[in-house]
């Protein structure tokens, strides 16, 4: 792990300073950095996702614990940096790239890389990351679902990403990834962090969240991709009673014409809005669209 006097000396060896816009801000409270390792449970056999590699401090860490870790950096410099920091170690692979394609999809190259992992490794799946504030929501949405997913994550994040994740129906920070994430598993916040055990320190606090997939809850979702389809279309909607969400619907969803009947069977009331379901009730209401598909 590495002192803020150590990532300064990194830095200065490769005349570079933090880059703002990539929301390169340094995790440098050490007993910080341990509580986040211990409370990601990594075993010897497990795969470890890292985005934001930054100078290497926790993928170091990483490293010693896992039985593969995969890590983005999208920064070429601070890349090259982690790769010849690393170059000797066999369970390390590094991508210099954006972690993501696009919002929707993770980068292919990362993506072949952890299916190649999972076909050596029988652990656990896990995101372990100091996220990059500009794309740890669409990072940890897109580790949902698809042919590889994350069994757990646990990560920093800013505040406001923390208090989505965890939020509860009837509040202003419940949306569509406290609905995805409340229905395939469970999620707390750990522990707030100030900005001051950052470098350079943000303007806004952070937290350390852990999320934990629920494989019996996911058996409840009958089709994935319908799933989120209802959720953002709804929730796109957030004020609207949701008789007049359905108006917007698009995909396959513009073929579904009996939604009285749909909220009928799932037991909601088409007055109420979208920010008043809970994500059982979602569930429920994507259920019956597939049913009717």
């Amino acid at each position: 792990m590495q002192t803020k006097t150590d990532i300064q000396k990194i830095l200065a060896s490769i005349g570079a300073e933090p880059n703002h816009r990539l929301g390169q801000n340094f995790l440098i409270d050490l007993n910080l950095m341990q509580f986040l390792l211990t409370n990601a449970h990594i075993n010897h056999n497990d795969i470890v996702l890292e985005v934001g590699t930054g100078t290497g401090s926790l993928t170091g860490e990483l490293i010693k614990r896992a039985g593969r870790v995969i890590a983005v950096e999208f920064d070429d410099n601070l890349a090259k940096v982690t790769a010849g920091m690393f170059a000797g170690e066999k369970n390390f692979e590094l991508v210099n790239a954006d972690a993501l394609e696009n919002k929707n999809t993770i980068n292919h190259e990362v993506m072949a890389k952890l299916r190649a992992a999972r076909q050596e490794f029988d652990g656990k799946f896990l995101l372990v990351a100091n996220l990059p504030y500009n794309v740890a929501s669409s990072v940890m949405a897109n580790l949902l679902t698809g042919d590889v997913v994350a069994d757990a994550m646990t990560v920093t994040v800013q505040k406001e990403v923390a208090l989505r994740m965890a939020a509860q129906p009837n509040t202003d920070d419940y949306g569509i990834l406290s609905i995805i994430l409340t229905a395939m598993g469970h999620c707390r916040i750990l522990r707030k962090l100030p900005p001051s055990v950052f470098w350079p320190a943000p303007q806004i606090d952070s937290a350390i969240v852990r999320f934990d997939r629920d494989e019996a809850k996911v058996a409840q979702i009958h089709n994935v991709e319908i799933f989120k389809q209802v959720v953002n279309l709804f929730m796109g909607h957030r004020r609207k009673m949701l008789r007049a969400c359905v108006k917007f619907t698009e995909d396959k969803l513009a073929d579904i014409h009996h939604w009285d009947d749909i909220f009928t069977r799932a037991f909601v009331e088409p007055h109420h809005r979208p920010e008043e379901l809970s994500a059982v009730d979602y569930v429920a209401i994507s259920n019956l669209c597939n049913e009717m598909l």
